[in-house]
């Protein structure tokens, strides 16, 4: 699945507010770091702040902090804010899905779209704090045996 640009850039936004609670952050700061658009990016604070979501501060030692709680604000509730997710309403009229094949695919689409929602839904801002810094995606280099190794000559 590939979220709309707003989406990942809300995402982007809350983890590192939430990540940075006592500390105030700006939107350029938060741009920098993932190396996105900042002026895309006041667009997208402007509307987690009318959603409640994040707060700002102006003036000196302003910016940006997480208004929400993190360990009750889902994936779900950030993204939902950008793109409609979840089952789509179809008009009658669609010819792709007046036909057997056409209805079948689209139940095994609106399925897959029900458990996006539901994972989206589960998943915490907290718990991907707790999945950032375990960082499972890294491997881990594996302890050299210091021996030489072969090398194979035809």
């Amino acid at each position: 699945m590939k979220l709309q640009k707003a989406s990942s850039f809300a995402l982007y936004a809350v983890l590192e507010l939430a990540a940075n609670p006592t500390c105030p952050l700006s939107g350029t700061d938060i741009a920098d770091k993932y190396r996105i658009s900042a002026h895309h990016l006041a667009k997208v604070l402007r509307d987690l702040g009318r959603a409640g979501i994040v707060e700002a501060a102006r003036g000196v030692g302003g910016g940006y902090r997480l208004a929400a709680n993190p360990k009750r604000l889902t994936l779900l509730d950030v993204i939902r804010i950008f793109e409609p997710i979840g089952p789509q309403r179809h008009s009658a009229g669609d010819l792709r899905i007046t036909t057997d094949a056409g209805r079948a695919l689209r139940a095994v689409l609106d399925e897959l779209d029900d458990h996006t929602v539901a994972t989206f839904g589960s998943i915490t801002i907290s718990t991907m704090l707790k999945l950032m810094a375990r960082r499972p995606w890294v491997t881990p280099a594996r302890p050299s045996t210091g021996a030489p190794r072969a090398v194979l000559r035809r």
